[in-house]
């Protein structure tokens, strides 16, 4: 039997209309190279959380992270811990030593600060620092702020091949003729690794990979392992996923959104606050019109039906 044309017509066009109102596809979500950029991180404008707007960018597949110090490649993100692993070329490892204050180190914008920060197992060794370097201000007795963290430090790193042909000074908890070729910190200690501000011409940074357990630096994991956190947007995001809407922010005034497909909510998909009243009218609209069609579609059906008897 052939369906008259009105009934075809409300098939087409309102069905569809009903579905649309109940899911929402996840613009944020995306990759760049091997890498899943999803929320609190996002390379789209209006995605993810606004602490980390203008933060990720995928350039040719590669995943660069950019802040206040410089641009760092990101080697991986850790969303079940998170953290996330960058890589500065300029940075020190047991292979190589780069001096001549090329390394980016690790400095954040004040606003940001609150969302990013080195672990605390990371550690960052800082090389060849003058004794006027801020660093040695203010400890009584030249005793050195240098120490281990997470069991990391320049005694080992003393160790690698790059030092060979350096023959670094190493001195004990006080310095004499001069501070140590290489200080070990925590990034608490100073709150901001910048080169030329604490005097040191090079950097290296390795992180803990507890409770793998490795035999000398040699196998240190380097590079800057970095927390992120939502400061508590992570329950409205995940309420706003649960409803089928993507994690998002206002572009201007930097407000979590639910971005729920043609419009945006301040909670869930599920809820009309937060929208535009044009936005809540349109949603509305959509639905009644199309379980009015459902009504006039059954009812066609069964005047067909019927004129067929």
């Amino acid at each position: 039997m052939t369906l008259p044309l009105p009934i075809l017509f409300l098939s087409l066009h309102l069905l569809p209309l009903l579905a649309h109102t109940s899911n929402h596809t996840n613009p944020c979500r995306s990759f760049c190279g091997n890498l899943t950029i999803d929320y609190p991180f996002a390379v789209q404008p209006g995605c993810g959380h606004p602490g980390f707007r203008d933060l990720l960018f995928c350039i040719n597949d590669v995943a660069m992270l950019h802040i206040t110090s410089g641009s760092y490649r990101v080697l991986d993100i850790d969303y079940a811990y998170g953290s996330l692993v960058l890589h500065d070329p300029h940075m020190s490892t047991c292979d190589s030593i780069v001096l001549g204050r090329r390394g980016n180190g690790f400095a954040v914008e004040p606003w940001r600060a609150p969302h990013l920060s080195p672990s605390p197992d990371n550690v960052f060794m800082l090389l060849g620092c003058s004794s006027e370097s801020p660093l040695f201000q203010g400890f009584p007795g030249k005793h050195m702020p240098c120490r281990n963290v997470s069991g990391l430090g320049c005694d080992e790193y003393y160790n690698c091949p790059a030092w060979d042909i350096i023959s670094p000074r190493r001195d004990g908890p006080v310095y004499g003729s001069g501070p140590p070729d290489c200080c070990s910190i925590p990034y608490e200690s100073v709150k901001s690794v910048n080169l030329s501000r604490l005097d040191c011409q090079g950097y290296s940074s390795a992180y803990s990979v507890a409770p793998l357990k490795v035999s000398g630096p040699g196998q240190w994991a380097y590079g800057i392992q970095v927390r992120y956190s939502v400061q508590g947007s992570e329950v409205l995001c995940r309420a706003c996923e649960a409803t089928g809407g993507s994690c998002g922010y206002d572009v201007d005034k930097h407000i979590d959104l639910c971005m729920c497909g043609s419009w945006n909510s301040t909670s869930t998909c599920d809820s009309d606050a937060g929208q535009s009243d044009g936005a809540a009218f349109r949603r509305k609209w959509s639905l009644w019109v199309g379980i009015a069609g459902l009504f006039i579609s059954n009812y066609l059906v069964e005047s067909q039906l019927i004129s067929m008897k």
